[in-house]
């Protein structure tokens, strides 16, 4: 095929992507014409992820495999050799929110490239963003300009059969576990990357994850995103898989957190800063069995605030049943999380939860609060609502609510700023919350959601004086490959 062709050939696929329906099958039907239908059944791409570079795409090293869809020749390109192939992708995001009678306007692009040379790859990923409209005007979380997300290099080394240690060396999106407490903070318009390495040992059944990483702090112009000079964390993440296709795991996790300038809120004093180093000990299972599963952890910290000592915890739960056998094959599930706060100001002792780096949008597209001196409970409900021109659609209806976990201490919001201190009111509710989101993937690429969320402040962020509902409409549409 001539250049010319080829060129037009991944033109007329990208804009069938983003039409309708009906030109996009067309065009997906003509890739497949000439594949036998053994190849188009046994191929199936790997699921997109948040991080990308976790996406194995050498199954397509099968030239015919390359043809089962439009996307699949810019996943694997050959090079030099066999052992030498690159892969490329793009993400595309815009999204709308209405809240407090503005509206704001979120765009991001990150595309990215992963070069495989033997057992040697090289990963970059870049991120241009912009944002219009934000509440109290953009942060650089929202509006980060153009820069450098990921570039790490990484070479695999067997140690033994079935044995391999990863070496990770660079700036990388890095998710641990559940996100509770390390997180890539993909909701936000600006993901949170680190720059660090990272040994990865993967022996079967037995995975674990030795790393050092320093957070890069965004800024508010185009490649000024810098290594934090104050946060750093290290430590061990081990998993044990159990159970017929690895439908089990067991995670244990040790990790120090150093923050020479920490906010001393949480230890009772008037304010100022001083040095934190908080250890964190956690054990998690998650797993399904037939139509049921869950996600339990139990983590607990200590270490030293100010010189203060630390003695604080956190328990989570999601657990949940899918129905199948019903219309609309209904997913419901219980969500309950408790974070430790301070018991009492000037007592000498830290109580207060850090959840360190969570994820973004912790409980869901309005987040008012932050897993620290918090008690929540929300029941979820999910339904398939069938197709839409070839693509699923689904509905998720959420309903919270808030406390706090002691009256000793304020509220945070997600990124662990203090809303309001404990000082402001001596009730414990903190208010509840009401969400919808449909979701409909309109082709493999292409995703689109909206969603509406209503929150109801409850009795001690009344007596603050945040007694002001909070309603979020929000549209959002996503191209990834």
């Amino acid at each position: 095929m001539s250049r010319r062709r080829a060129g037009r050939a991944v033109v007329t696929a990208m804009l069938a992507a983003l039409l309708p329906q009906g030109v996009a099958r067309a065009q997906q039907s003509a890739d497949q014409d000439a594949l036998p239908r053994s190849v188009i059944e046994a191929w199936r791409p790997p699921t997109l992820t948040i991080t990308r570079y976790t996406e194995d795409w050498s199954s397509l090293a099968d030239p015919a495999a390359r043809r089962a869809r439009w996307t699949a020749p810019l996943k694997y390109i050959p090079l030099a050799s066999p052992q030498v192939w690159l892969s490329t992708g793009l993400e595309l995001r815009a999204r709308v929110e209405a809240t407090q009678g503005q509206t704001a306007r979120y765009w991001r692009a990150m595309p990215h490239a992963d070069l495989h040379v033997g057992r040697f790859r090289v990963f970059v990923q870049g991120l241009a963003n912009a944002a219009q409209g934000v509440v109290g005007g953009p942060s650089p979380v929202d509006r980060t300009g153009v820069d450098l997300l990921q570039a790490f290099a990484d070479v695999t080394v067997p140690i033994a059969a079935g044995t391999t240690l990863r070496l990770e060396g660079g700036r990388q999106l890095v998710s641990l576990g559940s996100e509770r407490l390390v997180g890539t903070r993909y909701g936000p318009n600006t993901p949170l990357p680190f720059d660090g390495t990272r040994a990865l040992l993967d022996s079967g059944p037995y995975t674990a994850s030795l790393f050092y990483l320093v957070p890069v702090a965004a800024g508010p112009h185009s490649m000024d995103d810098r290594r934090s000079r104050q946060k750093a964390l290290w430590g061990l993440y081990a998993t044990r898989w159990l159970g017929s296709g690895h439908a089990v795991r067991i995670d244990a996790y040790a990790m120090v957190y150093h923050d020479r300038a920490a906010s001393l809120q949480q230890a009772g004093f008037a304010g100022g800063l001083g040095d934190e180093r908080r250890i964190t000990l956690g054990l998690r299972s998650a797993g399904r069995a037939g139509s049921a599963y869950w996600d339990m952890e139990a983590m607990a910290q200590g270490g030293r605030l100010a010189g203060a000592p630390i003695h604080a915890w956190s328990v989570a739960l999601r657990a949940g049943r899918r129905f199948p056998a019903l219309p609309a094959t209904p997913d419901l599930s219980l969500h309950v999380d408790l974070a430790s706060g301070d018991k009492a100001p000037a007592d000498g002792r830290v109580n207060g939860f850090n959840p360190l780096f969570p994820k973004g949008k912790y409980f869901g597209e309005l987040s008012p609060l932050g897993p620290r001196n918090l008690i929540d409970v929300h029941p979820a409900l999910t339904l398939a609502l069938g197709k839409l021109n070839g693509g699923a659609v689904q509905l998720g209806v959420t309903g919270m609510a808030y406390w706090r976990q002691s009256r000793g201490d304020g509220v945070y919001d997600v990124p662990g700023r203090q809303l309001h201190p404990a000082t402001a009111g001596q009730a414990r509710f903190l208010g509840k919350q009401a969400e919808a989101v449909v979701t409909w993937q309109a082709t493999r690429e292409l995703a689109l959601t909206a969603s509406a969320s209503h929150f109801v402040p409850g009795g001690f962020l009344v007596q603050a004086g945040a007694g002001r509902p909070i309603d979020l409409f929000a549209g959002e549409a996503s191209f990834r490959f």
